[in-house]
């Protein structure tokens, strides 16, 4: 049977923003329950610690620089009316089960391109409903020289500057509307959330609600959506046929802006754990088991050859693609299998760290600032390697780089092979597998200024982050 498949994916979700990943500040029991009804992933990572790149490898199944997303005219992001996108020889998620009669939509945010040529209903999607980058790049008080943030249908503009307490309604309305009309095929829907990047908007009952400001108001609002998509699988009698997955594209900024790594050493933007490594659930009544934790290796990158095999497609044979097929990990057919072998750290082109078991290697050693709001953070500098046990240390503190010899041996070897492979800016390595991002001559912005239109001009956060 092909499973209906839902892939929820949030903006800036911390590894220990949810109760079921230990957070006593903020109310998820729809994402709770459903971790309870699944199964959760205890070592799951996105391939990079910033939007562009991490969307973009989830979709594909590659590491950012394997499909020329490390980075983008020396941003870490892609801004409004950039040149570059997802390139259209690149094959997504979406593509793949087109190919097996799959219904597929999106709502949310894309960040992999706005011009038309790179938007999602060029990459696979028969629909698409969102804002196509970050929701702080409109018109707000730190920058008031962005376009108009542009809400966009298909590939129109349908609203400037929309009132960004609304748009997760909107969202969720649109998911329901393309659930109930594909409720007889099996469909794909990639639902990526506006929350809880800042500029952070909420409906004021979650705001009153909240113990944790308008942060834990946004991770209320994801709980409810959670809870809406789930009510209406069940009403529709379509509950035991649809997969549904929850992540995040990254770890949370925290800085006091409300958000939680957990035991997670460093913040979005950087290869700690906490950059990188973020929830996520799993749930299939009848098909997954309930109350189950998986502590393997895994990366948003598997879930391209994981949803493939699940939906009926075989994985392109023309390429190289990064990631591994766990659905039956899933399944529990072999459910302590190892899935991968080792992962890669990458800050923009930069080779960083290496995990391979519970040894993880860091060697970054470029210091990159980025320019504007989104690309704010720094890579640390290391005198000299350091080595972690994060099965006994989890948070990075204790480097054990001199203890262990051999560990750190095997995993230079890892680094060295990778770089030969995908390439490490720091070290002046250029990939030998790379296949480069589209560029179009004439990048513009989806839309102006107009003087003659009212606009909202958003504060960059709520007074109580």
């Amino acid at each position: 049977m092909k499973p209906n498949i839902i892939l929820i994916n949030c903006d800036d979700l911390g590894y220990g923003d949810l109760g079921c990943y230990g957070s006593s500040v903020n109310k998820s029991p729809a994402l709770d329950r459903m971790a309870d009804e699944g199964v959760r992933f205890t070592d799951f990572y996105m391939a990079s610690s910033v939007c562009s790149p991490s969307r973009a490898s989830m979709l594909t199944g590659c590491y950012p620089p394997r499909i020329g997303f490390g980075e983008f005219s020396g941003r870490k992001v892609l801004f409004p009316g950039d040149s570059i996108g997802l390139s259209a020889g690149e094959i997504t998620i979406a593509d793949l089960l087109k190919t097996q009669g799959y219904a597929t939509g999106m709502v949310g945010k894309w960040h992999c391109g706005d011009q038309p040529e790179f938007l999602p209903t060029r990459r696979g999607f028969d629909s698409y409903f969102g804002i196509p980058y970050s929701n702080d790049m409109g018109i707000n008080q730190v920058n008031d020289e962005n376009p108009p943030l542009p809400l966009v249908d298909q590939e129109s503009v349908v609203q400037l500057q929309p009132d960004q307490t609304n748009i997760t309604e909107q969202y969720l309305e649109r998911a329901i509307d393309f659930i109930n009309e594909n409720k007889e095929t099996p469909f794909f829907l990639y639902f990526a959330h506006m929350y809880v990047h800042l500029p952070i908007y909420v409906k004021e009952r979650f705001l009153n609600e909240s113990s944790n400001g308008s942060y834990g108001a946004a991770v209320a609002s994801i709980d409810w959506v959670t809870e809406e998509i789930l009510k209406v699988l069940e009403n529709l009698g379509i509950d035991q046929k649809t997969l549904v997955v929850f992540t995040s594209d990254n770890g949370s900024r925290v800085r006091d802006e409300g958000g939680s790594n957990g035991p997670l050493r460093g913040i979005k933007g950087t290869t700690w754990e906490g950059g990188m490594r973020v929830p996520c659930i799993m749930r299939w009544p009848g098909k997954i088991k309930s109350k189950q934790t998986r502590s393997q290796l895994i990366t948003s990158m598997d879930l391209f050859a994981t949803l493939a095999t699940l939906g009926g497609a075989e994985i392109p044979s023309d390429r190289l693609i990064d990631g591994n097929d766990f659905s039956d990990i899933l399944l529990e057919e072999k459910g302590n299998r190892v899935v991968r072998d080792e992962f890669f750290y990458y800050n923009m082109n930069n080779l960083e760290a290496v995990r391979s078991g519970k040894w993880k290697l860091h060697v970054g050693k470029v210091k990159t600032i980025g320019t504007g709001i989104n690309t704010r953070f720094e890579s640390d500098v290391w005198d000299v390697p350091e080595l972690y046990n994060l099965e006994s240390d989890i948070g990075e503190a204790d480097n054990v780089y001199e203890l262990e010899p051999d560990v750190a041996g095997l995993l230079k070897d890892k680094l060295d092979q990778c770089r030969g492979d995908m390439g490490d800016e720091s070290f002046s390595v250029v990939g030998e597998n790379v296949r480069p991002a589209d560029e179009v001559e004439h990048a513009k912005v989806l839309n102006h200024v107009d003087p003659n239109h009212p606009l909202v001009i958003a504060m960059y956060d709520m007074g109580d982050a």
